[in-house]
Order: structure tokens, then C-alpha cells, then sequence
């Protein structure tokens, strides 16, 4: 049963056409990936879902259990039970990193914060009162992010390069936090264009120049994408109109 869908997605910037005519489901409960070159359009597939400024102008829908999410707010779409994992996570100078798990989370309790901090690997006597600041690095901020979501408990969660600029212990730490989310029941959706992230999925979707190019097991899109589209030196742009 498809909990998200994307139907007949376009989106055009600054005179240039990101995503074209893209429509996508996404089944309940499972793990997907979304994988295609840098400039694929895949941060901006993640972006519209999210309804993120700059993106929600675009022709066509994304559907949250078949109801349109068109007008609503990021916090909105959020409360609804969307969640989105930022590439780069951020920064918040002042914000302890209690205060920033316990922000979106039912249960707000110092035992719920220190046990998904020690889920995604952080002695909670470490991090508990340390500030979401640049004296953190970006694969624990990274994991700081990963207990937050876990608090949530979201229904459905997008997850843009996770193993962007992390080392292999915070990798493995993340591929963790999948099983448990999914454990969970919620969906996830992998925004990646590795094929170790790829390979965490359960079904895969291969998109090139803001265009569904194919979608099917993860062993079959992996295939192609590593012989077909890593060495293809074609420039993604949908105006365009070429495809890996």
C-alpha cells in the first residue's frame, strides 16, 4: 500500500526545469532508495515532498495517504508525519543537544533523549548538554540528527546523502538506525547516489535529468547505475532531453 505518492511532479527554478512530469510511490513501511547522479534531481525531489521554501510551486501533487499536501506549511507536512535528514545537517548555536531531540519528540523525557542517543551510538553523559554548535562534527551532528528522528517516531522519513561526510563507524550507525526505523514502521526514503546506501533499500528508483528513468529491485537498478550511469559523462539537465 503506497503511503506517499508523487504524481505528475514538475518543477521549474529560475527558468530552468528541475523535475519533469515525475510521479513515484512510495510503499508503506519499506525502505526505498532514490538514487541518480549529482544534479539528478534528487534533493529537489526531497525538497518539494517536504514543501520546502523556493519548492512547492510546481505543477502536479505529492500525496500523504491519498490527500493532497498542496498549501501546507513545512511544519504542517511535519506534524502530519513527514521528516526530512538535511545532506549537511544544521547548526544551533545556544541549543542544547536535550533541547533539540526533546523539540519534535511525544515522549520529551531525559530517558527517552539518552536511550536514542545511545542508539545512533553517543554516551548520552558526553552530548546530553552539549550545544547542536560547530564544536560538534558533522557525523556526530549527523547522528544528533538520527536521534531526533528516532524520537519522532515519523511516519515517513526522507534521507538526503546520509553517509555524506561521515566516517565508517558513523555509516554503520546510520544503516542501524534504518532497521530501527523501519522496525518501527515507518517508511524511508534514501536520497543517494552510493551504492552502499543503495543497498539498505528494499526497491530502488533511478532518476536522471528530473526524470523517473527506471525503478525495481535494488539489485537490477544497482547494476545499471553503477556500469551504466557512474561512467556516463552526460551533464544532468531535463531541458536537455537525453537520460543516462
Amino acid at each position: 500500500m503506497s503511503i506517499l505518492e508523487v504524481r505528475n511532479l514538475t518543477l521549474r527554478l529560475n527558468g530552468k526545469r528541475l523535475l519533469d512530469n515525475m510521479s513515484i510511490d512510495f510503499w508503506e513501511g519499506h525502505i526505498h532508495a532514490v538514487i541518480g547522479r549529482n544534479g539528478a534531481g534528487k534533493s529537489t525531489l526531497a525538497s518539494a515532498i517536504m514543501g520546502l521554501h523556493g519548492y512547492t510551486n510546481h505543477e502536479g501533487d505529492v500525496l500523504l495517504d491519498g490527500q493532497s499536501l498542496k498549501g501546507m506549511t513545512v511544519d504542517e507536512r511535519a506534524r502530519r508525519g513527514l521528516s526530512l535528514a538535511w545532506q549537511e545537517p544544521a547548526r544551533f548555536e545556544g541549543l542544547s543537544v536535550r533541547t533539540f531531540i526533546a523539540a519534535g519528540a511525544e515522549d520529551k523525557t531525559v530517558d527517552r533523549v539518552q536511550g536514542v542517543l545511545a542508539a545512533v551510538g553517543l554516551e548520552p553523559d558526553r552530548y546530553l548538554y552539549r550545544n547542536v554548535d560547530n564544536t560538534l562534527s558533522g557525523g556526530e551532528r549527523k547522528r544528533i540528527e538520527l536521534a531526533s528522528i528516532l524520537a519522532m517516531n515519523p511516519r515517513v522519513v526522507l534521507m538526503d546523502e546520509p553517509d555524506s561526510g561521515i566516517d565508517i563507524e558513523a555509516l554503520d550507525r546510520i544503516f542501524d538506525t534504518l532497521r530501527r526505523l523501519k522496525t518501527a514502521g515507518t517508511t524511508v526514503i534514501l536520497i543517494t547516489h552510493s551504492l552502499a546506501v543503495l543497498e539498505q533499500a528494499e526497491h530502488a528508483f533511478l532518476i536522471c535529468c528530473g526524470r523517473l528513468l527506471d525503478k525495481g529491485s535494488v539489485e537490477r537498478i544497482g547494476r545499471y547505475f553503477r556500469d551504466k550511469c557512474i561512467p556516463c559523462d552526460h551533464v544532468n539537465h531535463p531541458d536537455l532531453g537525453e537520460s543516462a
